[in-house]
């Protein structure tokens, strides 16, 4: 019995995905994947409504994958 119970736990997934929100308050986001173990991310990317690049930041968990 105790053989059956550990084969259907459930492991977790490696990545999820995340929102990145532009540090301009243009309103701009966009989703991408991290390591479920890794830091918050903070990328410099290009943010086409404030036309340059902006610092973008981890908002929020949108799922695992």
């Amino acid at each position: 019995m105790f053989l059956t119970v550990a084969a259907l736990a459930k492991s977790k997934s490696k990545y999820i995905l995340v929102r990145m929100k532009s540090a301009a308050e243009t309103g701009y986001c966009f989703n991408i994947r991290r390591l479920r173990l890794q830091d918050k991310l903070v990328l410099l990317r290009y943010d086409p409504i404030a036309k340059q690049r902006v610092l973008f930041t981890e908002k929020r968990k949108i799922r695992s994958i």
